[in-house]
């Protein structure tokens, strides 16, 4: 199995204003994008082509709204990465950046 693109770990994944998961895993593998929750059950995925990502207008630097199939869903993701060697998860514009760059868009 190759190597996921992007992993993050530790996101809080929700759907409007329900909480799926405080400490679930976002992947970008395989032209996927993969929404797991912490037992690694999938919550959605969708093919990286079809998949929205940017930042809400208002709230946190840590924030990221990713629609897959039609479902809108907030992500808490960290407000920076975390230093080498530290756990967290990475910063919301990686994410951002990461599905652009999967998808082949520029951003």
């Amino acid at each position: 199995m190759a190597e996921p693109e992007f992993r993050a770990t530790g996101v809080r994944i929700g759907k409007r204003l329900r909480s799926l998961t405080r400490a679930g895993t976002v992947r970008i593998s395989g032209g996927r994008v993969e929404l797991l929750t912490s037992y690694g059950s999938e919550i959605d995925s969708a093919p990286v082509q079809a998949v929205r990502a940017s930042r809400p207008w208002f709230g946190p630097e840590d924030r990221a709204l990713a629609e897959l199939n039609g479902t809108r869903y907030l992500l808490t993701l960290g407000e920076r990465d975390p230093a080498p060697g530290e756990p967290g998860p990475p910063a919301a514009g990686r994410f951002i950046e990461a599905v652009r760059r999967a998808a082949g868009r520029r951003g």
